[in-house]
Protein backbone atom coordinates (compact mmCIF):
# COMPACT_ATOMS: atom_id res chain seq x y z
CA UNK A 1 0.00 0.00 0.00
CA UNK A 2 1.36 3.41 -0.97
CA UNK A 3 1.98 5.67 2.01
CA UNK A 4 0.69 9.26 1.84
CA UNK A 5 4.09 10.99 1.72
CA UNK A 6 5.87 8.58 -0.60
CA UNK A 7 7.86 10.42 -3.26
CA UNK A 8 8.61 13.41 -1.04
CA UNK A 9 12.20 14.22 -0.03
CA UNK A 10 12.90 15.72 3.38
CA UNK A 11 16.37 17.00 4.27
CA UNK A 12 16.90 17.75 7.95
CA UNK A 13 19.89 19.27 9.71
CA UNK A 14 18.77 18.10 13.11
CA UNK A 15 19.80 17.02 16.56
CA UNK A 16 18.36 15.98 19.93
CA UNK A 17 14.56 15.57 20.09
CA UNK A 18 12.26 18.22 18.62
CA UNK A 19 13.19 18.21 14.92
CA UNK A 20 13.96 14.45 14.88
CA UNK A 21 10.49 13.85 16.31
CA UNK A 22 8.95 15.80 13.44
CA UNK A 23 10.96 14.05 10.73
CA UNK A 24 10.35 10.64 12.28
CA UNK A 25 6.63 11.22 11.74
CA UNK A 26 7.30 12.27 8.15
CA UNK A 27 9.35 9.10 7.60
CA UNK A 28 6.60 6.95 9.13
CA UNK A 29 4.20 8.47 6.58
CA UNK A 30 6.44 7.45 3.69
CA UNK A 31 8.69 10.45 3.07
CA UNK A 32 12.35 9.86 2.31
CA UNK A 33 14.18 11.59 5.16
CA UNK A 34 17.89 12.37 4.88
CA UNK A 35 19.26 13.21 8.32
CA UNK A 36 22.34 15.44 8.20
CA UNK A 37 24.59 14.79 11.18
CA UNK A 38 27.93 16.17 12.32
CA UNK A 39 30.85 13.78 11.68
CA UNK A 40 30.64 12.73 15.34
CA UNK A 41 26.89 12.25 15.02
CA UNK A 42 23.76 13.72 16.57
CA UNK A 43 24.66 14.27 20.22
CA UNK A 44 21.45 12.47 21.20
CA UNK A 45 23.25 9.27 20.19
CA UNK A 46 25.21 9.61 23.41
CA UNK A 47 22.42 10.24 25.92
CA UNK A 48 22.51 6.65 27.21
CA UNK A 49 23.26 3.12 25.98
CA UNK A 50 20.19 1.22 27.13
CA UNK A 51 18.71 0.18 23.75
CA UNK A 52 21.04 -2.59 22.58
CA UNK A 53 23.99 -0.33 23.28
CA UNK A 54 22.38 2.75 21.74
CA UNK A 55 20.61 5.78 23.11
CA UNK A 56 16.92 5.34 23.88
CA UNK A 57 16.07 8.82 22.55
CA UNK A 58 17.89 8.23 19.27
CA UNK A 59 16.34 4.83 18.64
CA UNK A 60 12.88 6.24 19.38
CA UNK A 61 13.12 9.21 17.00
CA UNK A 62 15.25 8.19 14.03
CA UNK A 63 13.69 5.11 12.48
CA UNK A 64 13.28 5.07 8.74
CA UNK A 65 15.88 7.77 8.03
CA UNK A 66 19.09 7.88 6.03
CA UNK A 67 22.13 9.33 7.79
CA UNK A 68 24.71 11.44 6.03
CA UNK A 69 27.63 12.79 8.06
CA UNK A 70 28.76 16.23 6.87
CA UNK A 71 31.24 18.83 8.10
CA UNK A 72 29.53 22.02 6.99
CA UNK A 73 32.72 24.00 7.46
CA UNK A 74 34.03 22.23 4.34
CA UNK A 75 33.04 23.60 0.91
CA UNK A 76 32.39 20.18 -0.61
CA UNK A 77 30.02 19.19 2.21
CA UNK A 78 28.21 22.53 2.00
CA UNK A 79 27.84 22.00 -1.74
CA UNK A 80 26.38 18.54 -1.16
CA UNK A 81 23.85 19.96 1.30
CA UNK A 82 22.92 22.64 -1.24
CA UNK A 83 22.36 20.00 -3.92
CA UNK A 84 20.15 17.96 -1.59
CA UNK A 85 18.10 21.00 -0.60
CA UNK A 86 17.65 21.91 -4.26
CA UNK A 87 15.95 18.54 -4.80
CA UNK A 88 14.02 18.53 -1.53
CA UNK A 89 10.37 19.17 -0.84
CA UNK A 90 10.95 19.96 2.84
CA UNK A 91 13.97 21.31 4.73
CA UNK A 92 13.96 21.12 8.54
CA UNK A 93 16.55 22.43 10.99
CA UNK A 94 16.93 22.93 14.73
CA UNK A 95 20.51 24.12 15.17
CA UNK A 96 21.23 27.05 17.48
CA UNK A 97 19.72 30.33 16.26
CA UNK A 98 21.61 31.81 13.33
CA UNK A 99 23.95 28.85 12.79
CA UNK A 100 22.70 27.87 9.34
CA UNK A 101 22.39 31.49 8.22
CA UNK A 102 26.08 32.00 8.96
CA UNK A 103 26.80 29.00 6.76
CA UNK A 104 24.85 30.55 3.90
CA UNK A 105 21.60 28.63 4.28
CA UNK A 106 19.22 31.36 5.38
CA UNK A 107 15.59 30.54 4.80
CA UNK A 108 15.12 33.82 2.92
CA UNK A 109 17.77 32.80 0.42
CA UNK A 110 16.53 29.21 0.13
CA UNK A 111 12.94 30.28 -0.44
CA UNK A 112 14.08 32.71 -3.14
CA UNK A 113 16.19 30.09 -4.91
CA UNK A 114 13.72 27.21 -4.44
CA UNK A 115 10.17 28.61 -4.41
CA UNK A 116 8.50 25.20 -3.91
CA UNK A 117 10.64 24.39 -0.87
CA UNK A 118 8.96 24.17 2.54
CA UNK A 119 11.42 25.36 5.21
CA UNK A 120 10.78 24.67 8.88
CA UNK A 121 12.93 25.91 11.77
CA UNK A 122 12.47 24.68 15.35
CA UNK A 123 13.97 26.85 18.09
CA UNK A 124 13.47 27.82 21.68
CA UNK A 125 11.86 31.22 21.17
CA UNK A 126 11.37 31.61 17.43
CA UNK A 127 13.16 33.87 14.97
CA UNK A 128 12.29 37.23 16.57
CA UNK A 129 11.47 38.75 19.92
CA UNK A 130 13.57 39.57 22.98
CA UNK A 131 14.60 35.96 23.70
CA UNK A 132 15.20 34.83 20.11
CA UNK A 133 18.95 34.32 20.58
CA UNK A 134 18.69 32.60 23.95
CA UNK A 135 19.68 28.95 24.23
CA UNK A 136 16.73 26.77 25.13
CA UNK A 137 16.25 23.16 26.18
CA UNK A 138 13.22 21.20 27.29
CA UNK A 139 13.50 21.74 31.05
CA UNK A 140 14.43 25.42 30.64
CA UNK A 141 11.24 26.02 28.64
CA UNK A 142 9.20 24.04 31.16
CA UNK A 143 10.42 26.52 33.75
CA UNK A 144 10.22 29.70 31.65
CA UNK A 145 6.70 29.02 30.33
CA UNK A 146 5.26 28.18 33.74
CA UNK A 147 4.65 24.48 33.04
CA UNK A 148 6.85 23.50 35.99
CA UNK A 149 4.86 25.84 38.25
CA UNK A 150 1.69 23.79 37.76
CA UNK A 151 3.49 20.43 37.99
CA UNK A 152 4.43 18.60 41.17
CA UNK A 153 3.05 18.85 44.68
CA UNK A 154 2.39 21.73 47.07
CA UNK A 155 5.99 21.95 48.24
CA UNK A 156 7.78 22.64 44.96
CA UNK A 157 7.40 22.81 41.19
CA UNK A 158 8.63 19.84 39.18
CA UNK A 159 9.72 18.78 35.73
CA UNK A 160 7.23 16.79 33.71
CA UNK A 161 8.94 13.41 33.51
CA UNK A 162 9.04 13.19 29.71
CA UNK A 163 10.32 15.81 27.26
CA UNK A 164 6.95 17.42 26.59
CA UNK A 165 8.40 20.67 25.22
CA UNK A 166 10.43 18.87 22.57
CA UNK A 167 7.62 16.44 21.80
CA UNK A 168 5.11 19.28 21.40
CA UNK A 169 7.50 21.25 19.19
CA UNK A 170 8.05 18.21 16.98
CA UNK A 171 4.33 17.67 16.59
CA UNK A 172 3.72 21.36 15.90
CA UNK A 173 6.37 21.23 13.19
CA UNK A 174 4.90 18.05 11.73
CA UNK A 175 1.36 19.38 11.48
CA UNK A 176 2.57 22.71 10.07
CA UNK A 177 4.58 20.95 7.37
CA UNK A 178 1.55 18.85 6.44
CA UNK A 179 -0.53 22.03 6.15
CA UNK A 180 2.17 23.59 3.96
CA UNK A 181 2.24 20.51 1.72
CA UNK A 182 -1.53 20.76 1.24
CA UNK A 183 -1.24 24.47 0.45
CA UNK A 184 1.61 23.85 -2.00
CA UNK A 185 -0.56 21.33 -3.80
CA UNK A 186 -3.03 24.15 -4.45
CA UNK A 187 -0.67 27.07 -5.13
CA UNK A 188 2.65 25.53 -6.13
CA UNK A 189 4.35 27.70 -3.51
CA UNK A 190 6.46 26.50 -0.61
CA UNK A 191 6.50 28.07 2.85
CA UNK A 192 8.71 29.32 5.66
CA UNK A 193 7.67 28.01 9.07
CA UNK A 194 9.04 28.93 12.49
CA UNK A 195 8.21 26.71 15.44
CA UNK A 196 8.89 28.12 18.90
CA UNK A 197 9.15 25.71 21.82
CA UNK A 198 8.09 28.52 24.17
CA UNK A 199 5.00 29.33 22.08
CA UNK A 200 3.99 25.68 22.12
CA UNK A 201 4.08 25.53 25.91
CA UNK A 202 2.43 28.93 26.30
CA UNK A 203 -0.46 27.54 24.25
CA UNK A 204 -0.68 24.50 26.53
CA UNK A 205 -0.68 26.86 29.54
CA UNK A 206 -3.81 28.68 28.36
CA UNK A 207 -6.11 27.33 31.09
CA UNK A 208 -3.74 28.07 34.03
CA UNK A 209 -3.09 31.53 32.55
CA UNK A 210 -6.80 32.31 32.21
CA UNK A 211 -7.39 31.00 35.73
CA UNK A 212 -4.67 33.33 37.03
CA UNK A 213 -6.01 36.32 35.13
CA UNK A 214 -9.50 35.48 36.35
CA UNK A 215 -8.36 35.69 39.96
CA UNK A 216 -8.17 31.96 40.66
CA UNK A 217 -4.59 30.87 40.04
CA UNK A 218 -4.09 27.08 39.94
CA UNK A 219 -2.48 25.24 42.85
CA UNK A 220 -0.03 22.38 42.58
CA UNK A 221 -1.74 19.28 43.95
CA UNK A 222 0.26 16.36 42.58
CA UNK A 223 -2.10 13.63 41.41
CA UNK A 224 -5.21 15.50 42.47
CA UNK A 225 -7.55 17.98 40.80
CA UNK A 226 -7.78 21.59 41.91
CA UNK A 227 -11.51 21.89 41.19
CA UNK A 228 -13.00 18.41 41.74
CA UNK A 229 -13.33 16.13 44.76
CA UNK A 230 -12.82 13.24 45.02
CA UNK A 231 -10.30 13.12 42.18
CA UNK A 232 -6.97 11.73 43.28
CA UNK A 233 -4.91 8.79 44.49
CA UNK A 234 -5.95 6.45 47.27
CA UNK A 235 -4.13 3.40 48.66
CA UNK A 236 -5.66 -0.05 48.94
CA UNK A 237 -5.12 -2.45 51.81
CA UNK A 238 -2.29 -4.11 49.88
CA UNK A 239 -0.58 -0.76 49.24
CA UNK A 240 -1.58 -0.26 45.60
CA UNK A 241 -2.21 3.31 44.42
CA UNK A 242 -5.53 3.77 42.61
CA UNK A 243 -6.48 7.08 41.00
CA UNK A 244 -10.20 7.77 40.70
CA UNK A 245 -12.03 10.52 38.84
CA UNK A 246 -15.53 11.59 39.87
CA UNK A 247 -16.90 13.88 37.17
CA UNK A 248 -20.40 14.66 38.47
CA UNK A 249 -22.67 14.31 41.47
CA UNK A 250 -24.41 11.20 40.10
CA UNK A 251 -21.07 9.42 39.97
CA UNK A 252 -20.39 10.49 43.56
CA UNK A 253 -23.62 8.90 44.72
CA UNK A 254 -22.72 5.67 42.90
CA UNK A 255 -19.21 5.71 44.37
CA UNK A 256 -20.53 6.21 47.89
CA UNK A 257 -23.38 3.71 47.67
CA UNK A 258 -21.95 0.93 45.48
CA UNK A 259 -18.19 1.10 45.89
CA UNK A 260 -17.82 2.46 49.42
CA UNK A 261 -21.14 0.78 50.37
CA UNK A 262 -22.18 3.79 52.46
CA UNK A 263 -25.76 4.69 51.52
CA UNK A 264 -25.96 7.34 54.24
CA UNK A 265 -22.97 9.16 52.75
CA UNK A 266 -24.55 8.94 49.29
CA UNK A 267 -27.60 10.77 50.64
CA UNK A 268 -25.74 13.26 52.88
CA UNK A 269 -26.45 16.84 51.69
CA UNK A 270 -23.06 17.98 53.01
CA UNK A 271 -21.44 15.97 50.21
CA UNK A 272 -24.22 16.08 47.60
CA UNK A 273 -22.51 18.50 45.21
CA UNK A 274 -18.95 18.97 44.02
CA UNK A 275 -18.93 22.48 45.49
CA UNK A 276 -19.75 21.07 48.93
CA UNK A 277 -17.26 18.22 48.57
CA UNK A 278 -14.46 20.61 47.57
CA UNK A 279 -15.29 22.78 50.61
CA UNK A 280 -14.79 19.63 52.71
CA UNK A 281 -12.01 18.14 50.60
CA UNK A 282 -10.06 16.77 53.57
CA UNK A 283 -13.16 15.05 54.98
CA UNK A 284 -14.31 13.83 51.57
CA UNK A 285 -10.92 12.39 50.71
CA UNK A 286 -10.58 10.96 54.19
CA UNK A 287 -13.80 8.98 53.84
CA UNK A 288 -12.74 7.65 50.45
CA UNK A 289 -9.27 6.78 51.75
CA UNK A 290 -10.69 4.87 54.73
CA UNK A 291 -13.06 2.88 52.53
CA UNK A 292 -10.48 2.07 49.86
CA UNK A 293 -7.89 1.20 52.48
CA UNK A 294 -10.08 -1.63 53.72
CA UNK A 295 -10.06 -3.34 50.29
CA UNK A 296 -7.41 -5.11 48.27
CA UNK A 297 -6.62 -3.73 44.84
CA UNK A 298 -8.44 -6.59 43.16
CA UNK A 299 -11.53 -6.06 45.32
CA UNK A 300 -11.55 -2.32 44.72
CA UNK A 301 -10.99 -2.62 40.97
CA UNK A 302 -13.84 -5.11 40.73
CA UNK A 303 -16.21 -2.70 42.49
CA UNK A 304 -15.08 0.32 40.48
CA UNK A 305 -15.44 -1.58 37.24
CA UNK A 306 -18.92 -2.84 38.10
CA UNK A 307 -19.99 0.67 39.10
CA UNK A 308 -18.44 2.18 35.93
CA UNK A 309 -16.34 4.63 37.93
CA UNK A 310 -13.31 6.00 36.06
CA UNK A 311 -10.05 4.83 37.61
CA UNK A 312 -6.44 3.98 36.84
CA UNK A 313 -3.58 2.22 38.55
CA UNK A 314 -0.62 4.54 39.17
CA UNK A 315 1.90 2.62 37.10
CA UNK A 316 5.56 3.07 36.31
CA UNK A 317 7.67 1.92 33.37
CA UNK A 318 7.79 -1.64 34.74
CA UNK A 319 4.01 -1.89 34.76
CA UNK A 320 3.77 -0.25 31.32
CA UNK A 321 6.19 -2.84 29.92
CA UNK A 322 3.76 -5.60 30.89
CA UNK A 323 0.55 -3.66 30.28
CA UNK A 324 -2.10 -5.66 28.40
CA UNK A 325 -3.12 -2.61 26.36
CA UNK A 326 0.40 -1.72 25.19
CA UNK A 327 0.99 -2.11 21.44
CA UNK A 328 4.58 -2.48 20.26
CA UNK A 329 6.61 -2.29 17.08
CA UNK A 330 10.10 -3.64 16.45
CA UNK A 331 12.70 -1.57 14.62
CA UNK A 332 16.09 -2.64 13.39
CA UNK A 333 19.09 -0.74 14.73
CA UNK A 334 22.86 -1.07 14.33
CA UNK A 335 22.88 -2.96 17.63
CA UNK A 336 20.01 -5.29 16.77
CA UNK A 337 16.20 -5.13 16.94
CA UNK A 338 14.57 -2.94 19.58
CA UNK A 339 10.92 -3.16 20.70
CA UNK A 340 9.18 0.20 21.09
CA UNK A 341 5.67 1.40 21.91
CA UNK A 342 3.73 1.65 18.66
CA UNK A 343 2.81 5.07 17.23
CA UNK A 344 -0.68 6.11 18.24
CA UNK A 345 -2.51 6.20 14.87
CA UNK A 346 -4.16 3.00 13.67
CA UNK A 347 -5.16 2.92 10.01
CA UNK A 348 -8.06 0.61 9.16
CA UNK A 349 -7.01 -2.11 6.74
CA UNK A 350 -3.37 -1.06 6.82
CA UNK A 351 -0.34 -2.38 8.68
CA UNK A 352 2.43 0.18 8.82
CA UNK A 353 6.04 -0.90 8.49
CA UNK A 354 8.79 1.12 10.10
CA UNK A 355 12.30 1.59 8.79
CA UNK A 356 15.61 0.93 10.49
CA UNK A 357 17.58 3.32 12.70
CA UNK A 358 20.76 4.35 10.83
CA UNK A 359 24.35 4.23 12.01
CA UNK A 360 26.31 7.51 11.91
CA UNK A 361 26.85 8.39 8.28
CA UNK A 362 25.60 5.00 7.12
CA UNK A 363 24.33 6.44 3.84
CA UNK A 364 26.98 9.12 3.23
CA UNK A 365 28.76 7.42 0.34
CA UNK A 366 25.51 6.48 -1.38
CA UNK A 367 24.11 9.98 -1.03
CA UNK A 368 27.31 11.64 -2.23
CA UNK A 369 27.22 9.47 -5.34
CA UNK A 370 23.49 10.02 -5.90
CA UNK A 371 23.46 13.79 -5.56
CA UNK A 372 26.80 14.39 -7.23
CA UNK A 373 25.44 12.68 -10.31
CA UNK A 374 22.55 15.15 -10.66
Amino acid sequence: MRLPLEGLLVVSVEQAVAAPHCTCKLADAGARVIKVERPEGDFARGYDQVANGQASYFVWLNRGKESVALDLSKPDDKALLETMIAKADVFVQNLKPGALTKLGFSFARLRKDYPRLICCSVSGYGESGPFAQRKAYDLLIQAESGVASVTGGPDAPARVGVSIVDVAAGLNAYESILEALIARGRTGEGAEISISMFDGMADWMTVPLLQHEGGKPPRRMGLAHTSISPYGVFKTRDDVDILISIQNDREWRILAADVMQDKALAADPDFATNVERVKRRDVTDGKVAKSFGALTADELIARLTKADIAFARVNGPAELAAHPHLRRITVETPGGPVSLPAPAPLWAGETRRYGAVPAIGEHTDKIRKEFSAK
